[in-house]
């Protein structure tokens, strides 16, 4: 099986790199840009594309997918979705998923014409899911698996927190407030800023990069506060920065919320103005322990962070206990919801409409004959992993 991504950065990279590990079957994976952190013990290819609708990005991705024989293709990623599910149907490949984590500014003609070409799309969220159908992709073409986190990856370590304050600068007694997330716009990261002008003795740490950085950092001079807001830039994974918080906050009234989810993994109080998991753990009246969701009010926030700063002093500096918004939201439950999509799929008859494989000998030595259960799934005869 191999999988097709835009890109390994957080936090599509992390979330593929999680599947992978538990998914049982033999997976590769195509990146198409480079950096990133790729996945352990998992053959990983680079195809850099310089655009959505580059045509040797996708001559590449057919023949690597004609060599490589490939059962299933699953993309994630809007341009790897695009590309990778043009590439699949060049290439004859019987059984082709995608993954929608997020839908930015996107060319909305050309996504819906290589749609079509798929077999079904995963929506990260129902936020995702709403907007595919108002863009007029059928129902019975998408299916809601939401974003998860492994909570024993999110594990506090009070050696790694020693050691990240130490190299960020900060002294054990120092109250620090992150962020963790693209600089964007939409993210608000100048709400924190502007907003730890207002909290007293604390430092803020914004982790992370993105085109918004340039305006953040010379809002932080602008407010006073550039000696107590630190940039260290984007890293592979952001448990060592949780480690070294003692508060999380986030004010995106767009996010689903899954930075929040691994702060209070990490045994963080989170501060949010959107979390859907969190969100739909208070609307059901059995919130996670330690967490709170900002108004509308402009003075929430900084008030908000200066509460959880009293509570830290009450508790003397300890951590909170590592928590989690079910099971739902757990990695397990992930990569379970994305085999049961691959087995749906794999007993219905592949589609080939535009490069027809007749027959051709499988990885393992048997021939195969585009049958409806030429896909390996679990309990079959075909080696799975």
């Amino acid at each position: 099986m191999l999988h097709v991504i835009g890109t390994l950065e957080p936090q599509a990279g992390h979330q593929l790199r999680s599947l992978v590990r538990r998914l049982p079957y033999d997976n590769e994976v195509v990146s198409l840009s480079p950096g990133g952190t790729p996945p352990d013990r998992v053959p990983v290819h680079r195809i850099i594309g310089v655009r959505d609708h580059d045509t040797a990005t996708v001559r590449h991705l057919r023949h690597l997918m004609r060599t490589g024989r490939y059962d299933l293709v699953h993309t994630h990623l809007y341009q790897a979705n695009v590309q990778g599910r043009v590439a699949a149907r060049l290439a004859g490949i019987p059984h082709v998923v995608a993954t929608e984590h997020h839908l930015g500014a996107v060319t909305r003609p050309l996504y819906l014409a290589t749609e079509r070409l798929g077999q079904i799309t995963v929506a990260g969220s129902a936020a995702i899911a709403d907007r595919l159908r108002a863009w007029g992709v059928p129902q019975r073409r998408i299916t809601t698996i939401p974003k998860a986190i492994d909570v024993a990856e999110f594990r506090f370590d009070p050696a790694l927190r020693a050691a990240t304050r130490a190299r960020l600068g900060v002294g054990p007694g120092v109250p620090l407030i992150g962020g963790v997330g693209r600089f964007d716009p939409d993210k608000r990261f100048d709400l924190l800023i502007r907003a730890i002008a207002e909290v007293p003795g604390a430092v803020l740490v914004l982790v992370g990069d993105g085109p918004a950085r340039a305006d953040l950092e010379r809002l932080a001079v602008i407010e006073g506060v550039a000696d107590r807001v630190l940039f260290p830039g984007a890293v592979a994974h952001p448990h060592d920065m949780y480690c070294a918080m003692d508060v999380f906050a986030s004010p995106s009234q767009t996010s689903f919320g899954l930075a929040a989810l691994e702060a209070v993994a990490a045994g963080l109080p989170a501060v949010y103005a959107s979390c859907v998991p969190l969100a739909e753990r208070a609307a059901a009246r059995t919130p996670v322990p330690g967490t709170h969701r900002l108004s509308q009010d402009r003075e929430s926030l900084p008030r908000t962070l200066r509460a959880e700063l009293l509570c830290l002093a009450e508790r003397d500096g300890a951590r909170l206990p590592a928590r989690s918004a079910g099971a739902r939201y757990g990695t397990d439950h992930l990569a379970a919801s994305v085999g049961r999509v691959y087995e749906q799929i794999s007993a219905r008859p592949g589609r080939r409409l535009i490069a027809p494989l007749l027959a051709y000998r499988g990885r393992f030595g048997r021939a195969r004959f585009g049958r409806k259960n030429s896909f390996p799934v679990p309990g079959s005869s075909v080696r799975n992993a």
